[in-house]
């Protein structure tokens, strides 16, 4: 199963891929593309950009392709990721983000190969217990996120493309992607709750 981790910063997403791994061994990891341009040698800006951004989003729709031919993999975010913080930053910034023409396809092209978002939405309280960075963005990120996949608000996840929201603790966060790929994925209601 082709699987994307999905959530604003300092969700649990990197934890849960990594606990999850830790139990499939047979599944592929690919970082988060922060990470994959930073090992390249691509310098960021001191703090969230709209350019350092959009440079991310075009790396996860490339990073996506290129592993068409991977059966099970887990990729630390995805496109959504990447929209939700372009658009928060835009507003804020008082500029509209849009994809162009090209950019857009690629984002469809990316989801489409996808079997499953992972969504990790924050809660109240917050299951993270430590300091993170940029709180207001965290919150309106999380909140655009929320809008993007349970609202489907970009329309690009009308082609059927499975979503599980996931909470709780780690074990809990973990069990419920075990079942996702189980054969529990065709029992999962549209609010990400299974049957």
């Amino acid at each position: 199963m082709r699987i994307a981790v999905v959530g604003t910063h300092g969700s649990g997403k990197t934890t849960l891929i990594d606990d999850f791994i830790d139990g499939h061994r047979g599944y592929a990891h690919m970082q988060e593309p922060y990470w994959e341009l930073a090992q390249r040698g691509v310098t960021f800006a001191d703090g969230p950009s709209l350019d350092d951004l959009a440079e991310q989003l075009e790396q996860s729709v490339g990073m996506i392709l290129a592993a068409q031919g991977e059966a099970d993999i887990v990729f630390d975010r995805c496109p959504l990721d990447f929209i939700a913080y372009l658009e928060v930053l835009g507003e804020k910034e008082g500029s509209d983000w849009t994809p162009s023409g090209k950019l857009l396809g690629g984002i469809e092209k990316a989801l489409a190969t996808l079997d499953l978002i992972a969504f990790l939405p924050l809660s109240a309280p917050d299951e993270i217990a430590t300091t993170i960075e940029y709180p207001r963005l965290r919150r309106a990120v999380d909140l655009r996120l929320k809008a993007i996949i349970r609202e489907d608000a970009l329309g690009l996840l009308a082609d059927g493309l499975a979503v599980l929201e996931i909470r709780g603790s780690r074990t809990e966060r973990v069990t419920l992607l075990d079942r996702a790929i189980s054969g529990h994925q065709g029992a999962l209601g549209a609010d990400g709750e299974f049957q």
